[in-house]
């Protein structure tokens, strides 16, 4: 396994549950690994495909990646192909005849190509040897899933069809139920089922209320440098918006959403791969899927739609490992637009499980906890919180005696007879005279006696309350607030409160770690310079962690190059030389320019 992985990726060791996951699949055993974006789940199914007879075939919704996908597998040396909807009939034939030949080590192929068409691929495949199957983004099999992708269901057939080949179901995102129905749906038989932790330690996690969004996002952007990034949004409309006015404030950005036509999309999303163009504006509903692993900074400009698709899209930054940003920028308003989607869903207890996703998410994003500590949590891994690495644990925040504001809050949640949401509780106390204030109400001696305090506070002050056990929230469409064990204690007055006051931020949003390097900067001008003449994305040639690797390390020989992380024996082949010589070179001028000074 070392041999191969050393051999052909250049790496000289494996990440957590790779290796196990790749001796499952050798003892030709049925697999389900669950592993974060970014984690090295292609790796999982790439090396037992180059140490077994026959083609692995790859099974992936990402039309629009294959062909990155492949590419980067060839400048590894690796015998790779793929059949989509892309391709010209003549191309098909080409892959076919390649296929039949036993020439390709891995073919990706869209679920819809499998069974469709004139001369569906699985006729095909009877004939040929198989290693295995490998299914990515096993959650669209799944309607409990986050992305539901009813052509996925056809997948349960190749069990049937092909009783004695094994197959691996690869997610990033997928709590307990659509594990189930991954196993279930795809036949798997007694799977082993590895679960990586979902923890992004090189993701910094900001998560803020909207204001003044958009000259947040630009200091935000331009804190970023030259660094690539994604800004997902809920609209089409608000894509092109955005798109044009990052453009007219200096910031080179394209839209990308369903709504375009498929050249105009493709053509947006090579330009962004090959670093024409810095930021690409995207609609959720949509999805980027990118494979590029050196995208900086995810930034949600409205409310995803749950926790799933948060945490895949921001796994999206730092796909190489190095330092990232996830900002999330959001709204009362995004929520209200997400309710009116999920109530446009006809089945009951679907609806109410994307109402329970969405509180959970919003949540997420009211709690004053850890971000990556109730992020894991989400996906039952524990964390000790502190992270150091989140808006909330970057923070410096004072505290104060809070006891009569909490006497307060709960008291009022307790005449109201716990059965409003933190919205009309918070009117309720500051003796709010609105329309849907009812009369009876405004006779209780709790009404208005939060008046001197504003809004934005109190719902700062019932967050809190609520991270500390003293309220709760219940689930479905409309959360009400509920009082705990532990409110009859401070209502006694048996029990002070600590509330949160001021919070000035410890964090710097520079990329941390950010590449000031002289030589490091010479060969991503080197490395550009080769993709161009290449025709394919300069992190195909080699990642940043590689570059930095050489920076650093600046390697003399052939040898040493190889020993490098990322330099397999194809690259050493195909770049070692072009890369010695740029740090030779520039070394040289550097030592020379300092001795004429």
């Amino acid at each position: 396994m070392e041999n191969t992985l050393k051999k052909y990726f250049g790496y000289d060791s494996f990440r957590p549950l790779q290796k196990e996951i790749i001796a499952s699949l050798l003892g030709e055993c049925d697999v389900l690994a669950l592993m974060p974006t970014g984690g090295g789940k292609s790796l999982c199914y790439q090396v037992p495909a180059l140490m077994q007879p026959g083609v692995t075939i790859v099974i992936s919704p990402l039309i629009a990646l294959m062909k990155d996908q492949v590419e980067a597998l060839r400048q590894n040396g690796i015998e790779a192909d793929y059949l989509n909807s892309t391709l010209t009939p003549v191309q098909r034939e080409q892959v076919e005849i390649r296929l039949r030949q036993g020439k390709i080590d891995l073919l990706y192929v869209a679920p819809e190509k499998l069974f469709g068409g004139s001369e569906p691929l699985v006729d095909i495949l009877d004939d040929i040897e198989i290693s295995f199957f490998a299914i990515d983004e096993a959650h669209c099999v799944s309607q409990w899933g986050h992305d539901f992708r009813p052509e996925y269901l056809r997948l349960r057939t190749l069990r049937k069809r092909y009783p004695g080949v094994s197959m691996i179901a690869l997610t990033a995102t997928a709590d307990e139920r659509t594990r189930l129905d991954i196993i279930h749906q795809l036949g798997l038989e007694n799977p082993k089922v590895f679960i990586a932790s979902f923890d992004r330690p090189n993701i910094r996690y900001t998560i803020e209320r909207k204001k003044k969004g958009k000259e947040r996002l630009l200091r935000f952007l331009k804190n970023q440098k030259e660094e690539s990034g994604i800004i997902y949004t809920l609209a089409r409309k608000t894509t092109e918006q955005l798109s044009d006015w990052l453009n007219d404030n200096g910031i080179k950005a394209l839209p990308y959403h369903a709504g375009m036509t498929a050249s105009a999309r493709n053509a947006n999303q090579e330009a962004f791969l090959k670093d024409d163009v810095r930021v690409v504006v995207a609609t959720i509903a949509f999805g980027m899927g990118i494979d590029k692993s050196n995208v900086r900074f995810v930034v949600h400009w409205n409310l995803p739609k749950n926790i799933e698709g948060y945490y895949q899209e921001t796994g999206r930054a730092g796909r190489d490992g190095l330092p990232s940003q996830a900002l999330m920028l959001h709204s009362g308003g995004d929520a209200r637009l997400l309710r009116e989607f999920i109530s446009e869903v006809e089945n009951e207890e679907y609806r109410d499980l994307l109402s329970e996703k969405l509180n959970q998410l919003i949540n997420l994003c009211e709690s004053r906890k850890c971000r990556r500590q109730s992020l894991l949590a989400y996906f039952q891994e524990k964390h000790p919180g502190n992270c150091g690495n989140c808006d909330v644990c970057l923070e410096e925040a004072e505290h104060f005696d809070g006891t009569i504001i909490a006497q307060k809050a709960l008291s009022a949640v307790y005449r109201l007879q716990q059965t409003f949401g933190i919205g009309y509780v918070i009117d309720f106390l500051r003796g709010a005279q609105t329309k849907r204030m009812r009369y009876e109400h405004m006779d209780l001696k709790t009404y208005g006696i939060g008046k001197d305090i504003s809004k934005d506070d109190w719902q700062r002050y019932f967050r809190d309350l609520i991270d500390q056990g003293y309220l709760q929230l219940t689930d479905g469409k409309y959360p009400i607030l509920r009082l705990t064990p532990l409110s009859a204690k401070v209502l006694r007055g048996d029990e002070s409160v600590q509330l949160r006051g001021k919070v000035r931020s410890l964090a710097s949003e520079d990329p941390v770690g950010e590449a000031d390097d002289d030589l490091f900067e010479h060969l991503r001008k080197v490395r550009l310079g080769l993709a161009r003449k290449a025709r394919i994305p300069a992190y195909m040639i080699l990642n940043d962690k590689t570059l930095r690797e050489l920076a650093t390390q600046k390697p003399q020989t052939i040898s040493e190059i190889g020993d490098v992380h990322g330099f397999g024996q194809a690259k050493v082949k195909c770049y070692g030389t072009q890369f010695l010589d740029a740090i030779k070179a520039f070394e040289h001028n550097r030592t020379s320019a300092e001795s004429a000074v």
